[in-house]
């Protein structure tokens, strides 16, 4: 029986893999053909951030954690802009596919739901490390970027970027129109980026906005990140790195339960 099986089995694969290189290539053509839109502007926001908070701000502030302000906030910046970018590039795509009618195609195909969701996932990491590295590169101008450990930079910067593509896939697949895409980024996304230590340590706060802060997710996906380029961190980096698999095991398998459902899909 296994040996009837295998043929279709290997055939099957085959064809899944192609329709997960397909969603992938053309999500990566999509982020080059319009590269003045998805990662030109993170460089621009990068630079300003640089000049303001790291050359006049920062000036005053003086050392964190042993390190120039510079060189403290440059991690935080490189992960920020790889959450923002990943987000909106899954919650662009898959909601403009609803609405242009197209994800139909992709729901008569012979795709599983979790490799569909996985094409979706690895455009949202191509971009987050696409602008990512623009942005290290910009870093690069103003100060200096020392590596304590390449792996978990590596790992911080892939697991966050999956969690937050997963977080703009589910947003595609609730949001009814524009206005609902641009609603989490605005409201929730966009605070908690700030409120994560991009910019500070939570050490400079008091201690009831310290409590406040570890229920800030991003506040472990920032730190476990610095630790990796500074070996310094506000928070236990093991804790970090559970807390990032954790979201992202658990919104993946969210989204592929919502393509199960057909939630917000086959309505």
């Amino acid at each position: 029986m296994s040996e009837l099986n295998t043929p279709y089995e290997a055939s099957r694969a085959r064809a899944d893999w192609i329709g997960f290189t397909t969603i992938v290539r053309r999500e990566f053509t999509r982020i080059i053909r319009i590269w003045g839109q998805t990662i030109v502007p993170s460089g621009v926001t990068a630079t300003l951030y640089f000049v303001i908070f790291g050359s006049l701000i920062g000036a005053r502030i003086g050392k964190i954690g042993g390190y120039d302000y510079m060189q403290y906030i440059a991690p935080g910046l490189i992960m920020m802009s790889v959450i923002t970018n990943s987000y909106a590039n899954v919650v662009a795509s898959f909601f403009g596919a609803r609405f242009g009618k197209h994800v139909e195609e992709l729901l008569v195909s012979p795709l599983p739901n979790w490799l569909i969701v996985a094409g979706y996932v690895a455009g949202g990491v191509v971009r987050g490390l696409l602008v990512g590295l623009v942005v290290t590169v910009v870093a690069l101008f103003f100060t200096h970027l020392h590596v304590n450990n390449a792996p978990l930079i590596v790992a911080a910067v892939l697991l966050t970027s999956i969690v937050f593509s997963l977080g703009g896939f589910i947003n595609g697949v609730f949001a009814k129109n524009f206005d609902h895409v641009s609603w989490f980024p605005t409201f929730i996304l966009t605070p908690l980026t700030y409120l994560g230590g991009v910019f500070y340590s939570i050490s400079l706060l008091p201690s009831w906005a310290q409590m406040l802060s570890h229920a800030n997710p991003v506040l472990y996906m920032v730190n476990g990140f610095r630790y990796g380029f500074l070996g310094v961190a506000d928070v236990d980096v093991g804790l970090s790195f559970s807390i990032m698999a954790g979201f992202a095991v658990l919104l993946y398998g969210l989204a592929v339960w919502l393509m199960y459902k057909g939630i917000g899909i086959r309505e």
